[in-house]
């Protein structure tokens, strides 16, 4: 028989299979990479035993529960969990604290099947608490250096070629700007910051104690970064990486346009994706309609609009690049300008794709 258990750091760093019995509304507000949901309760039996335990106490709202989870739905739900016990005999359950919810279920699994499934102490709360206490001691422990550069610059590329780069953006499925949704939603913020101290702890556990980030505002879409990561980075070395302006909107063409417009079709089918695909980058020219004023924003606007029935009517998305260069010229460079002026003194490199990633392999402190 296994035992319960409080070794959080063995859970997150050999990726064991873990059931979470939290209903779904708890674990859509955040939850641990690899888990599965497998309530004990849905969200309508949570309310209204949360309501009879507030009214009535502890053993009303106990009768209540198993009144409500009862006969085939009782038995469909620990039909689940045995599925999931036959096939990760090494993995662990765990509720919000890992009291009652995870005892009911761990019972309830041993009278159907015989098996003893044990459950991580102190459940969701613990674990959490755990992984923000890895993110504050990676921040205060490990050196970090931040990756700069304009819009389009490749960015995302250079981190690809670094074993030690944290790529947040990735964390976060979202570019980073106003056209940076995907085609996929975003994770829970909570969600987010699981993903990013499990990041950081592999990779501590791994030696490494220097690590490479994209230079980010504070939000990656609806993603915040941890407070604490965000004023260390605005403290670090900064490095800069320099491109064409024609690679640039080449990339940007790339990566917004046709590899957006593949995402939308995969999940949407050919017609239906190249709808969706249109109408986010209609959004994303809109979410920034105030900060370009409004004479500029319908002239891109149409422009953007005549790109799209091209590329509709063809297949063809070269016309795209007249808007995309406007923005840079007009929007985005005059930002990234100013904002490389104001950081200046923390510079400490720049150069070309191949030069920086050589500097950054090199660079002392790396981990």
């Amino acid at each position: 028989m296994r035992e319960n258990t409080t070794d959080f750091q063995r859970l997150f760093l050999e990726d064991v299979p873990m059931m979470d019995v939290r209903a779904p509304v708890e674990f859509n507000k955040g939850a641990f990479p690899g888990v599965v949901n497998l309530p004990l309760m849905d969200d309508r039996e949570r309310e209204r035993v949360g309501t009879a335990y507030k009214q009535h106490g502890q053993q009303a709202a106990i009768e209540l529960g198993h009144r409500l989870v009862a006969g085939p739905l009782k038995l469909a739900r620990v039909e689940a969990w045995t599925r999931f016990v036959q096939a990760n005999p090494e993995g662990f359950l765990y509720c919000f604290r890992g009291g009652l919810r995870s005892q009911v279920t761990q019972q309830w699994i041993k009278a159907e099947t015989g098996l003893d499934f044990p459950r991580v102490i102190g459940g969701y709360k613990a674990l959490r608490t755990y992984l923000i206490e890895q993110t504050e001691d990676a921040v205060a422990q490990s050196g970090f250096v931040c990756l700069g550069g304009m819009t389009g610059i490749g960015k995302t590329e250079v981190l690809g070629e670094l074993d030690n780069a944290v790529d947040l953006e990735a964390l976060a499925n979202h570019r980073g700007s106003g056209f940076g949704k995907r085609a996929t939603a975003q994770p829970a913020p909570i969600t987010f910051e699981n993903r990013l101290a499990i990041d950081l702890l592999k990779r501590r556990a791994r030696g490494q104690q220097g690590f490479v980030v994209e230079d980010e505002s504070r939000m990656i879409g609806s993603c915040a970064l941890p407070l604490s990561l965000f004023r260390r980075m605005q403290q670090s070395p900064l490095v800069w990486l320099e491109d064409s302006f024609d690679s640039r909107v080449s990339r940007i063409l790339r990566d917004y346009v046709v590899d957006l417009c593949a995402e939308f079709v995969a999940l949407h089918g050919e017609e239906a994706g190249f709808t969706a695909f249109a109408q986010r980058l209609r959004q994303s020219l809109a979410g920034i309609a105030k900060r370009l004023g409004g004479e500029r924003y319908q002239r891109l606007a149409a422009i953007l609009d005549q790109a799209l029935q091209v590329q509709a009517a063809s297949g063809r998305v070269d016309s795209h690049r007249a808007w995309i260069e406007t923005l840079l010229k007009e929007y985005y460079d005059p930002m990234y300008v100013f904002q490389r002026d104001a950081k200046g003194q923390r510079i400490e490199f720049a150069g070309q794709r191949a030069e920086v990633v050589e500097y950054l392999r090199q660079r002392p402190g790396r981990g």
